[in-house]
């Protein structure tokens, strides 16, 4: 197995200032980059992530804290909007909600990452040949984080593997994103090992 790990992103504010002899006085130049909002292309907020209990600091579980409590503000303690999954009865699922159509299972077969892309841009399946890989953020969509052994919501059928994505890893792009069924964890994996694919279409 490749190695894997987590990773993170950080947006940083920058300047530039350069000052030029035009006689006299200086003529000073600033040119100030500021903060914007970065937002993917097409992008909607990912459905509530199905955790429903309350934990302590030790991992027993507990009754959700009130307000004001100590250890308040818990991922249960918060309801994001849900998924609404149509199975469609020709071994494929509809997402209401973000429009995205899905594989309802995998076809069985471990795949390295480029045979993973080549594989869906290909595929001709339920009379539709649009299907393509998920980017990370689809692929984490149906994560039930209320669920383990495996993390995925029920409608689909999963392997206890890694699945993945079509988001390569931005500091190595010898490695891409998948997440591993059974936890729902992201990881980034080398594209040079095979696993599982759940081709997506629609939500473009």
């Amino acid at each position: 197995m490749g190695r894997t790990g987590w990773a993170s992103q950080k947006m940083k504010v920058s300047g530039w200032c350069r000052s030029r002899r035009l006689g006299s006085p200086f003529l000073v130049i600033v040119l100030l980059v500021l903060p914007v909002p970065v937002r993917a292309v097409n992008w909607n907020p990912l459905p509530d992530t199905g955790q429903t209990k309350c934990y302590d600091a030790g991992g027993h579980e507990i009754g959700c804290p009130a307000s004001g409590q100590q250890l308040y503000g818990q991922d249960a303690q918060y309801q994001g909007k849900s998924s609404a999954y149509q199975d469609n009865g020709n071994q494929t699922v509809s997402d209401q909600k973000s429009s995205l159509m899905w594989m309802k299972s995998d076809d069985g077969t471990k795949r390295k990452w480029q045979g993973a892309v080549d594989y869906c841009n290909g595929l001709d399946f339920a009379d539709r040949s649009d299907w393509r890989l998920p980017t990370r953020f689809e692929l984490d969509s149906i994560v039930d984080y209320g669920r383990s052994f495996p993390a995925i919501h029920p409608v689909f059928s999963c392997q206890s593997s890694f699945y993945w994505s079509a988001t390569s890893y931005v500091d190595d792009p010898a490695y891409a994103w998948g997440i591993f069924a059974n936890d729902g964890g992201d990881h980034w994996l080398d594209k040079a090992n095979p696993y599982y694919v759940r081709c997506v279409r629609g939500g473009l």
